[in-house]
């Protein structure tokens, strides 16, 4: 018995010497400080109507503004240093609508930041400081992690410097729906790295000490960490940084088509063998994939050899890519499997109507959409719609309107659907009241904005 004991002792210090070394505890020291020098503290100081979050507001407690300043509001966050001649990046919800960015250094000194470009598909910015002989962050592959990985997040939680946390990813590719609008990138990192209020715009990093993802939201009721965090992988990151260095806005190619991820029962009726990958459900007119000779029912199997089974996986992959370059896109078609060379374009409108709505809504600075039968009773409204992104436009620099509201009536009239919505501001109506509730919150809201 005794030797039998002996024996399992061994093999166990065997196999933890020939995973962490000889005497050597499971320890992230190198990891951590490699990346710590390279995130930096952010300071981002608001008047009061444009940080004027809401408590239904989903960055509200994890950017964390500060309200003792009685002239300005102040929300503290992180970034990480990506150049060494003072290129910042970190979340667009950060910087919106800051009057002045602060950035603190590990050393403790204090710059003024100015935004080089913004990408609200992404949630990603690109700030710039006047330092030179800074120390970056080194780039990883977030194509190379796996469900299981050990990763840290590096951030400023509660406005406490340089702190780290570990964790595991929990998933990749996953789609939490964050930004709300159809043009959102939508596929994150997931894993249990404890992620609080002040980390967003923080590191992602593995034991490597290399960045994998960009930290940008929890999922919570409290508004603290509860299990989960996600992160923007860092194959997107380095595209959008390239991209607004370069063109000042991102490039982003479009394949042309709208999709839903397979099931057996889509399987079944297509004749299929399998429920794996992304089914096509319709194709644009002179889009990209039509020319390519990519049809309906066709299911992507594959873009350059990286495997497509979820529509935040096609997502991503995409997202890497420019307008008038090259994929090769490998479909099942009625069971047999076809390789398309398909040229990426710009994103096309399919119908005149469409054209105009999207032209309204760049205007109004807004995206709505239908409240849901559930929702509806939830919030104790008889219809609405509910407001689910926020951009540039007339309503976010004239009134202080959040995401999440809830808009019942325009000028006295009933707003049941985004139709009722684009109509009622199509009027001719010189002045328009915008009436309608936040969750969680008692009384009606009005907001007033006049057409110009």
């Amino acid at each position: 018995m005794i030797n039998r004991f002996l024996i399992i002792l061994l093999a166990i210090k065997l196999l933890w010497s020939s995973c962490f070394g000889q005497g050597t505890p499971l320890s992230f020291r190198f990891a951590a400080s490699k990346a710590t020098p390279a995130v930096v503290h952010i300071r981002s100081y608001f008047s009061e109507q444009s940080a004027d979050y809401g408590n239904n507001n989903f960055w509200y407690h994890f950017f964390a503004p500060d309200k003792n300043n009685s002239t300005l509001q102040v929300g503290n966050a992180s970034g990480v240093i990506v150049r060494a001649d003072g290129y910042i990046v970190t979340n667009k919800h950060v910087v919106d609508k800051a009057q002045k960015i602060e950035i603190i250094l590990p050393n403790k000194q204090e710059c003024i930041a100015t935004v080089v470009g913004t990408d609200a598909a992404t949630d990603l910015a690109l700030l710039k400081i006047d330092q030179n002989q800074l120390q970056k962050i080194e780039f990883g592959k977030s194509d190379s992690i796996e469900v299981g990985d050990i990763v840290l997040a590096v951030g400023n939680p509660f406005n406490l410097a340089s702190t780290v946390t570990a964790g595991i990813v929990s998933a990749k590719a996953r789609n939490i729906k964050l930004l709300g609008n159809s043009e959102a990138v939508d596929s994150y990192i997931q894993t249990d790295a404890a992620v609080n209020p002040g980390n967003s715009g923080g590191a992602l990093i593995d034991i490597n000490g290399k960045l994998i993802g960009i930290n940008c939201a929890i999922a919570t009721t409290t508004g603290a960490y509860a299990g989960y965090s996600f992160a923007i992988p860092v194959e997107i990151v380095k595209k959008t940084i390239d991209d607004l260095l370069k063109y000042g806005k991102v490039m982003r190619g479009y394949l042309g088509i709208i999709a839903s991820e397979m099931n057996w029962e889509k399987a079944k009726m297509l004749g299929l063998s399998t429920a794996s990958g992304v089914l096509i459900d319709s194709i644009q007119e002179n889009g990209a994939a039509m020319k390519a000779g990519v049809q309906k029912n066709d299911l992507i199997l594959d873009i350059d050899n990286h495997k497509i089974e979820t529509l935040s996986q096609l997502q991503e992959t995409i997202a890497r890519y420019k307008p008038g370059e090259n994929i090769q896109l490998t479909v099942n078609r009625s069971g047999n499997e076809k390789v398309f060379v398909v040229t990426l374009s710009v994103a096309l409108e399919t119908k005149d109507h469409a054209s105009k709505d999207s032209a309204l809504l760049k205007t109004l600075g807004i995206t709505v959409e239908k409240l849901s039968a559930s929702e509806k009773k939830q919030l104790g409204v008889p219809w609405g719609v509910k407001v689910v992104a926020i951009d540039e436009g007339i309503i976010p620099q004239s009134t202080s309107m959040q995401k999440g509201f809830v808009i019942l009536v325009v000028n006295k009239k009933r707003i049941r659907t985004t139709t009722d919505f684009f109509n009622a501001m199509k009027a001719d109506d010189k002045l328009f009241i915008i009436g309608g509730v936040y969750p969680g919150s008692l009384g009606i809201y009005y907001y007033t904005l006049e057409k110009k």
